[in-house]
């Protein structure tokens, strides 16, 4: 089992060292106008929070928003900027 690098909840971090369980909620997003509209186009604007479902050092990054699951690849949850939110809220 690997473990992701330390990180203050206080502060926006990439969505890449977010934990499996974790509710985030998407801050900003650092890319050009295709990518926001890529991850519109998904439903993923900044304000939107999502549960991170699976999150593996090599592999793409599984969210849930919505009822809906999408693929994430790293590039992408490296550029998407995100807090913590506590469950339930």
């Amino acid at each position: 089992m690997t473990t992701k690098p330390q990180r203050s909840d206080a502060i926006s971090f990439p969505m890449r060292m977010a934990g499996e369980g974790e509710n985030v909620k998407i801050m900003s997003v650092r890319g050009g106008k295709g990518f926001h509209d890529r991850l519109s186009g998904m439903g993923l604007n900044v304000g939107a929070e999502v549960e991170i479902v699976k999150n593996q050092d090599n592999g793409p990054v599984l969210v849930a928003h919505k009822g809906t699951r999408l693929f994430l690849g790293g590039g992408m949850a490296e550029k998407i900027h995100v807090i913590v939110v506590p469950k339930g809220d």
